[in-house]
């Protein structure tokens, strides 16, 4: 059992939360405001929620996430971070744009901005629903690994096995400037999701 800390309460924070914790780890949800979670999960300040736990998700907006986060870097020092953030421009359809790192990635900027943290990028290529529930799709998805730290991507790969995914659909890509090609993978999600509707979808390799 591992102690985690999801950092925001929308939709994709409150999913993976829930589902954490169905895996049978303790999990703290971290809000930057009131949040609607159901009662039986743990809310509390980002802060307090990342220094009282082992592994860190960053579920909050992509756009945001590098200002918040390292607005609480002591309490990330020496703690892993997953992070399952895109950051784009929204659209005048509300749906994400453009890049706002088309010449690295938000997985860098994070790990730039947070030198005394494992940042590991992973499941940012996926509708939130698939996070939580690979089996979901009729064709197996691919969870892609970024990071610069072995330990702590592997400590992110037992939580994915925790969250349902086979081992064999792990995907360990390299260093934290391979999150830069599935990062990009954000760009076809309004054309996607204009042409299927909000139905779950995720990117798949097959070799």
């Amino acid at each position: 059992m591992t102690t985690i800390a999801v950092l925001g309460a929308g939709r994709v924070g409150r999913n993976l939360a829930t589902a954490v914790q169905s895996a049978g780890h303790t999990v703290t949800v971290g809000a930057r405001g009131p949040a609607e979670l159901p009662a039986h999960i743990a809310t509390a300040s980002l802060a307090e929620a990342a220094a009282g736990a082992d592994i860190i998700i960053n579920a909050l907006p992509g756009n945001v996430s590098v200002a918040v986060l390292s607005g609480i870097a002591e309490e990330l020092t020496g703690k892993v971070l997953l992070d399952v953030a895109n950051a784009t421009a929204r659209g005048t359809d509300g749906l994400p744009g453009q890049l706002l790192y088309p010449a690295g990635s938000l997985g860098e900027e994070l790990q730039q901005a947070l030198p005394r943290t494992q940042v590991v990028k992973s499941l940012n290529t996926m509708l939130y629903t698939v996070m939580t529930a690979p089996a979901s799709l009729p064709h197996p998805a691919t969870a892609f690994l970024s990071g610069n730290d072995d330990q702590a991507k592997q400590s992110v790969t037992a939580l994915l096995t925790d969250l349902g995914w086979p081992a064999d659909r792990i995907l360990d890509l390299g260093d934290i400037t391979t999150a830069r090609a599935p990062e990009a993978f954000t760009l076809l999600t309004a054309p996607l999701l204009k042409a299927f509707g909000f139905t779950p979808f995720a990117l798949t390799v097959s070799h």
